[in-house]
């Protein structure tokens, strides 16, 4: 890893950045697969599939016996990890759920809010070198208890045009039918356009590679809306003397094994908990079945030394993490000042894992400095919220020249004329 001591603010844009392509060099090839899956359907998809995936499936909605043949492939073991993580997950955001906000703004002026459940929602889940079936739990979950009417999940088959079994039996477990062999940008742009055999959706949720990613924001232009901008994986700790050095090293290797295009960093007023995650790192990575992937993505990530807690906390706002892991002597300092973070841990044995898997939290989080502005999943990522008003006569004479004034100020004179109307007809007693 790169070793950074007391950088000077002026370096920070630069040292913070992500090893991401541009969105720019990337655009070009979405908006061609846009286009061709827009004019084609699933013979586009297909062609797509072909290509990237080096597999022509000939059905691209997978079967019941195949959703059978998965939960058989299983064991009883991974099944009941997978049951007792949804049980988490189920309770964490039930208790999101609110009911309807009512209040009587003026007399007779009566205003709500209730929610409504996105109708149609689409579930990216990716497969490739690791499928992330607990993705299906972290987003099948919520659109669940939000009462979603249609959801569609579209995964990436292996090379013989199957899907992975654990993710079959989470979306099963789930209750979700329809469930398609495609991923990539073909899938976003399916799920944009619809096709002969794939719905269209109004929103998309799910992580992805930069290049789904870049086609879940180029969806947003034919008017399908999205969780977030959700790339590759990112990580920062915080860790002074007080933390377990294996354990933060084992933490910064549990996302960079994620992809070569993950980012994990070490933020400390420590040179000695520096050094020791170091070689904790070099240690840890020897044994590690992703160890290439793991090695490329540390390559991109950093140690920085910093002299105080309020610049390191100054330094993990400026970068936002996906995950921010708080291992120190006033974790309490570190809560109270994030602004910027997808989720948090606290404290040795909150590992991020927990967050991945079981702890009942959603792992499908903003990326690439987007927490900034983006939350991450939750229940309301799945709802809409829809205002209603009901004025009486009285609630229109209370606030009816409110109304004409302010619609006369801004040369508005139909918008006065709906309520002059309504003033006149009561005070005629009409």
């Amino acid at each position: 890893m790169n070793k950074i001591i007391n950088p000077a603010k002026s370096e920070w844009l630069t040292l913070l950045q992500r090893p991401t392509q541009t969105i720019e060099a990337i655009e070009t090839t979405v908006t061609s697969i846009f286009d061709d899956v827009k004019r084609n359907g699933d013979d586009g998809i297909k062609r797509y599939t072909s290509i990237f995936d080096g597999v022509s499936p000939e059905d691209l909605c997978v079967s019941f016996k195949e959703i059978e043949a998965a939960e058989k492939a299983l064991s009883a073991e991974l099944k009941e990890a997978i049951k007792q993580a949804k049980k988490a997950i189920e309770k964490f955001h039930l208790a999101q759920k609110t009911g309807k906000i009512f209040v009587e703004t003026v007399e007779g002026v009566e205003c709500w809010q209730e929610k409504r459940a996105i109708q149609k929602v689409g579930l990216y889940i990716p497969g490739g070198t690791a499928p992330l079936f607990s993705s299906v739990l972290m987003l099948a979950i919520p659109a669940q208890i939000a009462g979603c009417k249609e959801v569609v999940l579209c995964s990436p088959p292996n090379k013989k045009g199957e899907i992975n079994p654990a993710i079959l039996y989470a979306a099963q477990l789930c209750g979700i039918t329809k469930v398609f062999k495609v991923g990539g940008i073909q899938a976003i742009a399916g799920l944009t356009f619809g096709t002969e055999t794939i719905p269209k959706v109004y929103k998309i949720f799910g992580p992805g590679n930069q290049y789904v990613t870049v086609a879940k924001q180029m969806s947003t232009k034919y008017g399908v809306a999205i969780d977030m901008p959700a790339g590759p994986s990112e990580l920062l700790i915080v860790a002074d003397d007080s933390a377990n050095a294996s354990f933060v090293a084992s933490d910064l290797l549990s996302q960079a094994e994620h992809g070569t295009d993950s980012q994990v960093i070490l933020v400390s007023t420590s040179m000695k908990m520096l050094k020791e995650v170091e070689l904790e790192i070099e240690i840890q990575l020897a044994l590690l079945s992703r160890k290439k992937i793991a090695s490329k993505a540390i390559e991109n990530s950093k140690l920085i030394f910093v002299e105080t807690k309020e610049i390191a906390m100054e330094i993990i706002n400026e970068y936002g993490p996906e995950h921010f892991i708080v291992c120190t002597d006033d974790n309490a300092f570190y809560m109270e000042n994030v602004e910027n973070a997808g989720s948090v841990f606290i404290g040795n044995y909150s590992t991020e894992s927990a967050g991945d898997y079981a702890s009942g939290t959603n792992h499908t989080l903003p990326t690439n400095g987007y927490s900034k502005a983006y939350s991450g999943v939750n229940l309301d990522s799945f709802l809409k919220s829809i205002t209603f008003q009901e004025i009486s006569e009285k609630g229109i004479v209370n606030i009816g020249k409110t109304i004409e004034i302010m619609a006369e100020a801004e040369g508005l004179t139909a918008h006065k004329n709906a309520v002059t109307l309504r003033l006149k007809a009561i005070e005629n007693g009409k």
